[in-house]
């Protein structure tokens, strides 16, 4: 049902940005066929597959690219398909003849999705690094943390999946589009660092303004302002004011009582740690649960820092239906949503290969010839 209904996918198997980009594609209501490898490498971490649910709502072909049988067949897959997604540094899909170039002549209405870190070019193209490193190198990691300490990686959401697999789903669907006018495919090379600094228009817009310091934790949204943090309450747990607008600043101190005092003025930045002493004192009269009673869904900006575990509990997730249970896994469910095309999630992550013969007959090949490619080692 929902709006990629019709559009068929082929990933090769990786890890983290990719197949978060194709689980985006999946819960779109795209098919997509995932090539794992036929072999006993591990990608990634390994644990039972129900519960590497970046997986969910595709099938699994296990395929030996190292066989020129394997690499035919996945062409031949390849043929039929509208995009295909890969995640190997620079070099390696060409090294198994499985490079945009090859595979343009196949299909030339191809979208050629190139999932990477460095990008495709440059000096460190070829090198090896994590989320981490790309998020360093675009001045996201330096910007986040506070002021007395240092950078805090945001665990990967800024670069494997906000600035890796969003941006590559984003990048796919425009050439789609455009395919639809051509006629013609094209490479789509999505760098993390590229979708990382992407990320940070809004900040260098202030900076150039005036209005942004290049320090951690001076800012009004990176925990220098006291009004746009998070603050312990009596409990030892957590919440989060957001209060930037005068309005709700307004609101956020009639509420705590601090009308009538003489407070530092909201944006006097010389006063802010006296008046940040002063919330944080209030905050830790009351257990969190208290402030939610107190100050949830009033215009202060307000919500209860909660665990993951917790999350799904919360009423607004209950009714807004955010989360799913598949195999018995709960996880956040497909987003965002559509009035009419409703995604969802097609089936449990596979193990690896589990769909090869299903799979393969459904995409056009005979049980003769299924049947050679696993004489040929060139299929699980």
């Amino acid at each position: 049902m929902g709006p990629l209904q019709g559009v068929k996918v082929i990933e090769i198997a990786g890890i983290g940005p990719g197949p978060f980009c194709c689980m985006m594609l999946a819960d779109m209501g795209a098919e997509v066929l995932r090539v794992d490898r036929n072999d006993s490498v591990e990608l990634g971490i390994v644990m039972e597959p129900r519960f590497n649910v970046l997986n969910r709502g595709r099938r699994s072909v296990g395929v030996n690219l190292k066989t020129p049988e394997g690499v035919a067949a996945v062409k031949r897959l390849i043929a039929s398909a509208d995009a295909l997604v890969e995640g190997f540094r620079p070099g390696v899909m060409e090294r198994l003849g499985l490079g945009p170039e090859a595979c343009l002549a196949v299909n030339p209405k191809l979208v050629f999705g190139r999932m990477t870190g460095f990008g495709q070019e440059g000096p460190l193209a070829r090198a090896a690094g994590h989320d981490i490193n790309y998020i360093a190198l675009t001045g996201a990691l330096h910007s986040i943390g506070r002021k007395d300490g240092g950078p805090v990686p945001p665990l990967n959401l800024v670069g494997d999946f906000g600035g890796g697999a969003m941006y590559l789903a984003f990048g796919i669907v425009c050439a789609l589009l455009e395919a639809q006018k051509s006629g013609k495919g094209q490479v789509v090379d999505a760098a993390i660092v590229d979708g990382a600094a992407s990320l940070l228009t809004f900040a260098y817009g202030l900076m150039r303004a005036g209005l942004w310091k290049d320090e951690r934790g001076e800012n009004a949204l990176d925990s220098g302002a006291p009004w746009y943090d998070v603050y312990e309450t009596s409990d030892h747990k957590h919440i989060s004011i957001g209060a930037i607008e005068g309005r709700f600043y307004q609101d956020l101190l009639r509420r705590l009582g601090l009308d009538g005092e003489d407070l530092p003025q909201q944006l006097e930045r010389s006063g802010w740690p006296a008046l940040r002493a002063r919330l944080r004192e209030v905050f830790l009269t009351k257990t969190r649960d208290e402030w939610s009673e107190l100050l949830e869904g009033t215009d202060v900006c307000f919500a209860p820092v909660l665990a993951l575990e917790e999350a799904p509990e919360h009423p607004h997730a209950v009714a807004r239906g955010n989360y799913v249970t598949v195999a018995g896994i709960r996880q956040p469910g497909p987003a965002p949503r559509f009035s009419r095309t409703k995604p969802e999630v097609g089936c449990p992550p596979p193990e690896a290969g589990q769909h090869t013969e299903a799979a393969l007959r459904d995409w056009g090949f005979s049980p003769a010839e299924i049947a050679e490619l696993r004489a040929a080692a060139a299929i699980a």
